[in-house]
């Protein structure tokens, strides 16, 4: 009697020739795995997204964003609380991946370093909240001064992109002034997929700054803005075309992106270039206007009469 083969499933099939797929994607591109972490992911999205909420909650408790609290001053007290509760453990967690790619020493057992530092930053950023607020509230007071639109704070705080761009880059800032790694950048990431507002965290912003629209906006990591400036939609504070940097193992700390003093207003879809281009003080740059020099202070350019 002829002993019969076990059929192979289709299940099995598919698994086999997936698995094979899978290994030759892998192997497609080895020199991507030489900048990866070795010892674990980055926060995902939904990480990052739940981050972003819980910090919101904590800067703008008023608006409710992640449900509703009694009127009472104690009841918020206590929701801010049980959010601060829950943000540290999540933030800890996301400033920890961000900084085990680099972070561990030979001399400790793996993650004990960066379990530490994640810990010590988690408690600066935490203890910072008070004052990240109170930036905030004068960003805030700015928007309502300046956008006719407004109908009131509860607004500006609920449906301006601008503010929630601004809200999430102060907190990125703090976090990069701090020493975190990857993971400013990746929050000021999620406000640009949210708001089309791209601020890279280690911008330089003063107090009072209003944007207004702001779709299409990019701020890059070396600008600086002073105080109570104004930014319109589609502007751009971008550098100077670089031919070949070529790669080191930091990025160039040169500075790159323009200089905004206080005052200045920038209207929609103006493109300023280079590190050595400043706008003085209370000067005004005009829509579409294309800037690679310096304004003098109280100068209009670009804007017709």
């Amino acid at each position: 009697m002829a002993v019969r083969r076990p059929l192979t499933s289709p299940h099995s099939q598919t698994n086999s020739r997936h698995a094979a797929l899978a290994g030759r994607v892998l192997s497609a591109a080895g020199g991507m795995t030489a900048g990866l972490a070795s010892e674990g992911p980055l926060p995902s999205r939904r990480d990052i997204q739940l981050l972003v909420e819980e910090l919101l909650e904590v800067l703008f408790p008023e608006s409710h964003r992640m449900g509703s609290v009694g009127p009472s001053e104690g009841r918020l007290r206590d929701h801010v609380a049980d959010t601060i509760a829950s943000l540290e453990g999540h933030l800890e967690r996301a400033i920890h991946l961000g900084l085990h790619r680099l972070c561990s020493t030979k001399r400790t057992r793996p993650g004990h370093t960066c379990d530490r530092r994640a810990r010590a930053l988690t408690a600066r950023l935490l203890e910072a909240l008070p004052d990240i607020r109170a930036r905030l509230g004068k960003d805030v007071l700015a928007a309502y001064e300046s956008d006719p639109a407004a109908t009131g704070i509860d607004e500006i705080v609920a449906c301006y992109p601008g503010l929630y761009a601004i809200a999430v880059y102060r907190v990125g800032n703090e976090l990069l002034r701090l020493g975190a790694e990857v993971l400013p950048r990746m929050l000021t990431e999620h406000a640009h997929s949210r708001t089309g507002i791209d601020i890279h965290p280690g911008a330089a912003i003063g107090e009072s700054f209003f944007i207004d629209h702001g779709t299409g906006i990019v701020i890059g990591e070396t600008s600086v803005i002073g105080n109570r400036v104004r930014i319109y939609q589609g502007v751009t504070l971008g550098a100077l075309s670089i031919k070949d940097r070529g790669r080191t193992d930091k990025p160039q700390t040169k500075k790159r992106h323009p200089t905004i003093e206080d005052d200045a207003i920038i209207y929609a879809n103006a493109t300023i270039l280079g590190g050595n281009t400043v706008i003085g003080q209370g000067a005004v740059v005009g829509g579409n206007a294309w800037i690679t020099y310096s304004v003098p202070p109280r100068t209009r350019v670009g804007v017709g009469t």
